[in-house]
């Protein structure tokens, strides 16, 4: 694949936020030491001008610092220098998606690099999940800075995967482990949704309609963009499942199973009623399941439909994990699927009801393994295609989630951090996202420029693309389909 270019793509807000806040107090008489000797920028002298200027604290490692010979409280000659947490760090995420995890994801969109200060970017503070374990690297030897530019360079480590293994149908392969979840219009601005297809494009991988339609914006992508097919039906039509490559069944989702989908009154505009064809200003729900399909065979009967419609796509289909998804699996494969979902139950976002998320469907780390495990007993694991999402966050989950079982991942939420989301759940409140990100808001939506945006999500995928690449090369592997089930390269946290 050519070289995806990354470009600086500076953030949204007034000044980047960091985990600590350095200040100058009144007894500094602007000697400009700390400029000489701080190799992080934080401190600066305009030209032009004697005093130094406020501190940029996103650059700021705050303790760590005093390992070094830089640690600029301990030098200043009057004391003048205060760093503390900055109570704006303190406000962000939860502990799934930490304030760590969200400024390193933006760092990472900005700069399209492997994060390099102290700020945690591969796990989060939930005690669980894939925060509790890591992969066996501990013991590998230091690498220099030379050797890592050229290992995340090198085509000699390959990231790729094929989303078709039956010997028929088209062959389509991506350069990277994972693509786009659904997110419908309606659910997030359409500045978002291009803004994901975009950048779907340049990488060669996808993003999904999801259940709210296929807006002609995004014709332009239409190779690069799933449709989805989903309880409630708005907005399918012949067409939109004629112009796509892979057609999705969208059978339950993890935050919610067994609730079906839901879109609350205030984001119901005109726009969007028009394109889920009914009502402004009511609340939309979609049914928890497909009234025709109650039976494998039913299902079968579902994806010979589309089938006929267009016989060149891939089928997806979407599901939840209770408790017997390996036989969901199994079903769907003899059903004619390509590509099994397995949506867990730490995804959605803040449009999902708190009584559901991480309260009903199983978590994801243990559905990949036994669905994996199940398909292999079966004799057809190699026909078929497993892709894992909810709560997929970083390079590590992905990775995490292969070494599991799984052939790949299905990325949601990050792409929205990327965009600026801070984690603050309401996606559904009134006119939703007041960052123009989940919103329906004709005003509110115009805060995201989609070239921007796309710009963001393309350098997260490049930071993701080389941290992957840099943990095969350490595992000893040159490909990420070698480290599919590779289960004894994980350790629990608490191991030695």
């Amino acid at each position: 694949m050519k070289s995806v270019e990354i470009k600086s793509c500076n953030s949204r807000f007034h000044k980047n936020i960091g985990k600590y806040a350095v200040s100058l107090t009144d007894s500094c008489f602007h000697c400009g030491l700390c400029v000489e000797i701080c190799p992080y920028c934080v401190f600066d002298r305009k030209d032009g001008f004697n005093h130094v200027s406020i501190p940029n604290s996103a650059g700021c490692l705050g303790p760590d610092c005093k390992e070094g010979p830089y640690y600029c409280t301990a030098k200043c000659p009057v004391d003048a220098i205060k760093i503390e947490l900055d109570p704006q760090w303190k406000t962000l995420g939860d502990f799934r998606w930490t304030p760590d995890l969200i400024i390193t994801t933006w760092e990472q969109a900005e700069t399209g690099e492997i994060p390099k200060g102290n700020l945690e970017y591969k796990i989060g503070a939930s005690g669980g999940g894939f925060d509790v374990f890591d992969f066996t690297v501990d013991g590998f030897a230091a690498i220099s800075s030379e050797e890592i530019d050229n290992i995340i360079t090198s085509d000699k480590i390959s990231t790729s995967i094929c989303l078709n293994r039956r010997g028929e149908g088209p062959s389509i392969e991506i350069p990277v482990p994972w693509y786009g979840a659904g997110m419908s219009f309606g659910s997030i601005s359409l500045p978002s949704i291009l803004a994901r297809a975009h950048s779907a494009k340049v990488w060669k991988t996808f993003t999904s309609t999801g259940e709210g339609g296929y807006p002609d914006e995004l014709i332009p992508y239409r190779n690069h963009v799933i449709t989805q097919i989903a309880t409630g039906l708005f907005g399918v039509s012949e067409e939109t499942i004629k112009r796509t490559p892979i057609i999705e069944f969208k059978y339950a989702q993890g935050a919610k199973p067994g609730l079906g989908g839901h879109l609350l009154a205030d984001k119901n505009t005109p726009g969007v009623a028009k394109m889920r064809e009914t009502v402004p200003w009511n609340s939309l729900f979609s049914p928890f399941p497909f009234h025709s399909v109650y039976s494998i065979e039913d299902h079968k009967k579902h994806i010979d439909w589309v089938k006929t419609i267009n016989p060149d796509a891939l089928i997806s289909v979407k599901v939840s994990t209770p408790s017997d998804v390996d036989m969901v699996a199994v079903g769907s494969y003899y059903a004619g699927a390509n590509i099994i979902h397995l949506d867990g139950g730490y995804g959605g976002t803040g449009a999902a009801p708190e009584i559901a998320k991480k309260n009903i469907a199983m978590p994801i780390e243990y559905a990949i393994t036994k669905v994996h495990k199940f398909l292999v007993e079966e004799g057809v694991r190699e026909e078929i295609v497993l892709l894992a999402s909810g709560g997929i966050r970083t390079a590590f989950d992905i990775a995490k989630s292969i070494a599991l079982g799984a052939d790949g991942a299905i990325i949601g939420t990050s792409e929205l951090v990327a965009l600026g989301c801070v984690r603050c759940g309401n996606c559904e409140s009134g006119r939703g996202c007041p960052r123009g990100i989940a919103t329906t808001d004709p005003e509110l939506e115009k805060q995201i420029d989609p070239s921007w945006g796309a710009q963001r999500i393309i350098n997260l995928y490049a930071s993701w693309q080389k941290q992957l690449k840099l943990l095969l090369y350490k595992l000893g592997l040159k490909d990420i389909k070698e480290l599919r089930g590779r289960t004894d390269f994980l350790k629990h946290i608490d191991e030695k």
